[in-house]
C-alpha cells in the first residue's frame, strides 16, 4: 500500500468518525445535563415535603399536656409566621411552633423532638434561603443555600444547611377557604445553563 492510499484511509476513516464523536460528546452533555435536573428535582421535592410537614403540623396541641390544659397563651398568629424579603434574593422565610405529640416527631434535619428540644414546650421549625457559605474563590455561586431552623438541645436555635443551589423561596398564604393554606415556590439552579421552578400548596391542619 502506498502512502497515498494510506493517507486517502485515513481521510475518509476522520470523515466517517467525526460525526459519531460528535453524537457522543452531544449525548454525554445531554446525560449530564439530565442528570442535574433530576438531582435538582429531588431536592426540590424533598425540601418542598419537609416545609409542607411543618406546615401541616403547625399550631398542633396535645390534649395531654399542661400547656394544652391551660390554653396555651400564645397568640395563632405565633404558630405559623412568614416574613416577606428576609432572605437571599429577597426570599420569604417561614417558621413554625407546635407541641410535641405522643408519637415520634422529627425536626426540618431528622433530630427527633424531645422536651429538651422545646422553647416554652413549643418545638420550632423554620426555612429560610441565605447567600452560599464556603465557596472556594473564583468559583461560580450555585444559588443560595436552604437554611433549616431548629432548636437544639439547650432551647436555642441553631442553623443547619440542608442544600445548596435554590435561586428563590416565596411562601404566600392563599385567602378563601377552611383553614390556612400556603403556596410555597422554589426556584432551583445549577448556577449556569439550568433554571426550573418548582410549587407545592400545602394547608395547615391545626389552626382555624
Amino acid at each position: 500500500m502506498s502512502l497515498l492510499e494510506c493517507l486517502v484511509g485515513l481521510i475518509l476513516s476522520l470523515i466517517l468518525v467525526t460525526p459519531l464523536i460528535k453524537n457522543s460528546g452531544e449525548l454525554i452533555v445531554k446525560q449530564i445535563e439530565y442528570e442535574k435536573k433530576q438531582s435538582l428535582v429531588s431536592e426540590a421535592d424533598r425540601a418542598l415535603e419537609l416545609m409542607g410537614r411543618s406546615i401541616r403540623m403547625a399550631g398542633y396541641r396535645n390534649i395531654k399536656s399542661s400547656t394544652s390544659l391551660r390554653r396555651n397563651s400564645s397568640p395563632i398568629s405565633d404558630f405559623i409566621q412568614v416574613e416577606k424579603n428576609k432572605g437571599y434574593r429577597g426570599s420569604d422565610s417561614l417558621m413554625v411552633r407546635h407541641e410535641l405529640s405522643d408519637g415520634i416527631d422529627f425536626d426540618c434535619i431528622g433530630n427527633t423532638l424531645s422536651k429538651d428540644r422545646t422553647k416554652n414546650n413549643l418545638a420550632q421549625q423554620g426555612f429560610l434561603l441565605d447567600r452560599q457559605a464556603s465557596v472556594p474563590k473564583g468559583m461560580r455561586v450555585n444559588g443560595g443555600s436552604l437554611i433549616c431552623q431548629s432548636l437544639d438541645r439547650q432551647g436555642r436555635l441553631q442553623n443547619t444547611t440542608l442544600m445548596n443551589g435554590v435561586h428563590f423561596l416565596s411562601i404566600t398564604e392563599l385567602q378563601g377557604g377552611s383553614g390556612r393554606a400556603f403556596q410555597i415556590r422554589l426556584e432551583m439552579t445549577d448556577g449556569a445553563l439550568i433554571h426550573q421552578g418548582f410549587e407545592r400548596t400545602f394547608a395547615t391542619r391545626n389552626l382555624p
